[in-house]
């Protein structure tokens, strides 16, 4: 069973794909900017407020499955600057201080929009 998902309190797509698409028990989230889905704006010009906008994107996208990010089993984190490590950890922590789910941390040259941090979550019901 595939079914894909469009969240309406999410920023819009920047490409051709879905916010998220469910396949058996699990959802597969798109990746997640910081940016604020009422402005359109980036949340802030540092990793810290960008990854908190993100992870609440993230939120938004999984409550409206009914899911929250205690259902998250894998996270995929993408940063423009590998310096940026540690505040993003900081601010990734707040969001999963127990049992955090399983993660990957890649460093890329760039990310649309000229984002400091993209985060992709897979998510079990």
């Amino acid at each position: 069973m595939k079914k894909t998902v469009s969240a309406k309190d999410l920023p819009a797509a920047l490409g051709p794909y879905s916010h998220a698409v469910w396949a058996g028990d699990f959802l597969y989230c798109s990746g997640q900017l910081g940016l604020d889905p009422a402005t359109g704006a980036m949340a802030g010009s540092g990793v810290s407020s960008q990854t908190e906008r993100a992870i609440e994107n993230i939120a938004a996208l999984l409550a409206s499955q009914g899911l929250a990010l205690t259902d998250v089993v894998k996270s995929m984190v993408f940063l423009a600057d590998m310096g940026d490590f540690k505040a993003f950890n900081e601010a990734y922590g707040k969001y999963f201080p127990s049992e955090p789910p399983a993660r990957s941390c890649v460093g890329v040259a760039a990310l649309p929009a000229g984002a400091l941090v993209e985060i992709e979550v897979v998510a079990h019901k």
